[in-house]
Parts: C-alpha cells; sequence; structure tokens
C-alpha cells in the first residue's frame, strides 16, 4: 500500500478537486435551494393497468440541510430518490440538483453530473470484493480520469476521516457489515459532492452499529457542509435530522422537526 502524509493528501485533493471543478455539469458557487422538484410525477404503466407512485410531487431542500424521508415500502422513496440523483427520469415535471435541471440530461451528461455533484450511500454497500477499501473509495476518482497515485492518496485520507486507516488494504470480506459501510461512506463523499443521497444507509446493520454509523454521518454532514437527504425506516435516526418528511399516496408531508444535528 502507498504511504501517504497530510500534505501529501491535501496536495493530491486539490489537484484532482480542481479538475472537478471544471465540470461540465453544476457549479458549487450557484446560489439557490439545493435541491427544488416541481410538479413531479412518476407513472408506471403495466399489464395490471396504470400505478401512479406520485403527482404534482414539490420538494424543496435549502444547503445545510439534513433531511429524512420515510414511508411504507412501495411507497416510492427509493425512486424519489434516484430522481433527484438523475439515476431515473421522472413522467413528468423538473427536477433541480445542484443547480442542474437534472430532467435536461442525456445519458452521458447524467453519468458526469452524478460523478461531480452526488454522493450515494445505499442499503448495501456494493463494494466491489476483488479491490481493498482503499481501491475501492479511489473508484470515483480514477471513473472521472484522475491519476491513480492522487485518487490512492485522497482514497486513503477519508478512510482516515472514517476511521479505517489500518484497514485500507484489507477486503470488504475481511471486514465488518459496519467498516464496510464506512468505506462505502467514504466512496461516496471522496469525490467531495455537495448533495449526499442516502437510501436506507443503516438498514442492514444491527441497532447499535446503526447508531454509530449514523453518527458518522452526522458528522461528516456538518463538517464537510453537505447537503443530505436520507430515506429511512428508523424513527429515532429520522428524528435527528433537521426535518423529517414522510411520502404517503404521493405526497410529501412534514413531521415534527427537530434541532440540527450536531457534529459528533
Amino acid at each position: 500500500m502507498m504511504e501517504t502524509t497530510p500534505a501529501a493528501a491535501g496536495q493530491a485533493s486539490r489537484s484532482v478537486r480542481d479538475r472537478g471543478s471544471r465540470a461540465e455539469i453544476g457549479s458549487e458557487n450557484s446560489s439557490g435551494p439545493i435541491i427544488k422538484v416541481e410538479g413531479l410525477a412518476k407513472i408506471y404503466r403495466t399489464a395490471r393497468g396504470t400505478l401512479t407512485l406520485f403527482e404534482d410531487l414539490h420538494l424543496t431542500v435549502e444547503a445545510g440541510e439534513m433531511v429524512a424521508i420515510m414511508g411504507q415500502s412501495g411507497a416510492g422513496k427509493s425512486t424519489l430518490l434516484h430522481i433527484l440523483g438523475a439515476l431515473d427520469t421522472p413522467s413528468a415535471g423538473t427536477v433541480y440538483c445542484a443547480s442542474t435541471n437534472v430532467t435536461e440530461l442525456n445519458a452521458r451528461q447524467a453519468a458526469v453530473f452524478r460523478n461531480r455533484q452526488i454522493g450515494y450511500v445505499w442499503q448495501f454497500h456494493y463494494l466491489l470484493p476483488e479491490f481493498t477499501a482503499q481501491e475501492n473509495v479511489a473508484l470515483p476518482l480514477l471513473a472521472r480520469g484522475g491519476a491513480k497515485v492522487e485518487a490512492m492518496a485522497m482514497a486513503a485520507n477519508w478512510l482516515r476521516e472514517v476511521g479505517l486507516a489500518e484497514r485500507s488494504t484489507h477486503r470488504p470480506g475481511a471486514l465488518s457489515g459496519g467498516e464496510q459501510q464506512r468505506v462505502a461512506l467514504a466512496r461516496a463523499l471522496v469525490n467531495r459532492p455537495r448533495l449526499l443521497l442516502a437510501d436506507e444507509p443503516t438498514g442492514d446493520l444491527d441497532q447499535t452499529t446503526a447508531g454509530l454509523v449514523f453518527d458518522l454521518i452526522a458528522r461528516l454532514h456538518v463538517n464537510h457542509r453537505l447537503t443530505s437527504v436520507l430515506v429511512t425506516h428508523n424513527v429515532d435516526l429520522a428524528a435527528r435530522c433537521t426535518r423529517v418528511l414522510r411520502l404517503e399516496s404521493g405526497r410529501l408531508t412534514p413531521l415534527p422537526a427537530a434541532p440540527p444535528p450536531n457534529p459528533i
């Protein structure tokens, strides 16, 4: 494994980030909400008829918010998250995300947008089993054409940030569930995205480990000035977000507010 110093990692971070600042889509200097959804609809036509997940849905998420979305299974929470992150397209409506109208992007533009502006964490870590933790974290940087030495230095830096510096050479099969999810979180943030989207990020973990992973997400959210949208069934964790919304019958309704998350 390559050894890196904080100075080297910082230099690598600046180099890759400078290239990222010239992305074709989105700008860190843009003002306004990070997410603005207007008149969103998602309708499936099946052999059994028409299935409407949501219609005329509206959502605004300001910079720095940590928003939890709750609801029953099948309500469309994951689909909404996919649309926000340009992984799926709506049937109608517009979605502005990180200052970009993602509903107008073609496939190539959507891929660039996701790599530059969005960090994803899913319920399952989706790490590549043949690669080490450090190599898994470096993959998004390599995908955008970054130099391997810089990508690996930044990956090492982020593994330190999530408390896994000593596990950088381990493959996913040698890591615990909580460690795997922390690697996935480092991979999601290595590109320094503006927006973190997390779909049941603690759903595959036991209660104690889930709490620890959420503590880490909350700390990184504050320390790196992220805007975060999380889908979760965990009422206790949702209550720690700045805002909680319930998706039900195709509508987003607010639940009682909670104080902002504190850095851990």
